[in-house]
């Protein structure tokens, strides 16, 4: 299996949730994610797929969890594919105007995504960002068909007719890998939220998961009436990350914060996920 990951799963393991990291930044990320998982109580493998440039040393935070990780490099792609993908051209061709993109965001690693199918070594894996936080058992999501994801809701009902990528089931098959990446570098292929938009075009039928598993934090302040920590499985930090300091929506969105920073820590996670303050509760405080 040319260029796969390559990392050892754990005895008599079918199943897998996976993260991706490619910078010390998201290596902090998936030490916050790995924590909340191991609190579910999974018996699933825990993969991480790093990318070159991040140091062994970096990944000393996630040893206590106990993860597979899996050394693999970007995908194969064109070096024209490459440059019109590149930050600076594809931020200029297709801003993000709705939030701010941290400075470490690099388009391109997010293909790396695709390498799911490559681990064949598992029946079926969930792939989860690692600017998530996962606060209710997900494991029922191993049941369920490829490919399903959430909708990208944070701002209105027309959200619901695109899929978010941060959270998807995957059945992986080097099959499928291959005649992805042919479809992906086509001659003047540009994907304008890369690995989103292909998934998309691959599954153009995705089953559509409920929010509530993968929940985007703009939710919060945009869409309150639909905030339930009852129901929120997976809470997902898009755009503005929670170890960022000071940025723009950090006071609107500190309870949240506050959440990922006890997760990073292991220091004052809630017993009680579902009697923390909701949006309206949050805003009434600050008015008082």
């Amino acid at each position: 299996m040319q260029d796969a990951p390559r990392f050892d799963r754990a005895p008599g393991a079918r199943t897998a949730y996976v993260t991706l990291v490619t910078n010390s930044d998201y290596v902090l990320g998936a030490s916050a994610l790995l924590r909340s998982l191991r609190r579910t109580g999974t018996a699933a493998d825990l993969v991480v797929l790093v990318t070159p440039g991040v140091e062994d040393a970096d990944l000393s935070v996630l040893q206590e969890f106990d993860p597979r990780l899996g050394r693999c490099d970007r995908l194969p792609t064109s070096e024209a594919f490459n440059e019109r993908h590149e930050r600076g051209r594809l931020h200029t061709a297709a801003p993000f105007t709705k939030g701010g993109k941290p400075v470490f965001h690099t388009p391109l690693d997010n293909f790396v995504k695709l390498r799911l199918w490559q681990l064949e070594a598992y029946d079926k894996v969930v792939f989860i960002d690692a600017d998530a936080l996962v606060l209710k058992t997900c494991d029922k999501l191993f049941d369920y068909p490829e490919f399903c994801a959430a909708p990208n809701v944070y701002e209105g009902l027309q959200d619901f007719h695109r899929m978010n990528s941060g959270v998807f089931t995957a059945r992986p098959s080097q099959a499928t890998y291959v005649a992805m990446l042919e479809r992906l570098d086509r001659p003047e292929a540009f994907w304008r939220r890369t690995d989103q938009t292909f998934l998309e075009s691959w599954f153009p039928e995705w089953h559509g998961l409920p929010v509530f598993y993968n929940m985007l934090q703009y939710v919060w302040f945009n869409l309150p009436d639909l905030w339930d920590w009852n129901r929120i499985h997976i809470l997902h930090y898009q755009y503005e990350k929670p170890w960022q300091d000071g940025h723009d929506k950090s006071e609107r969105l500190r309870p949240l914060i506050d959440l990922w920073q006890a997760f990073a820590t292991g220091t004052g996670i809630p017993e009680d996920i579902a009697g923390l303050p909701g949006p309206g509760d949050w805003a009434d405080r600050k008015v008082s």
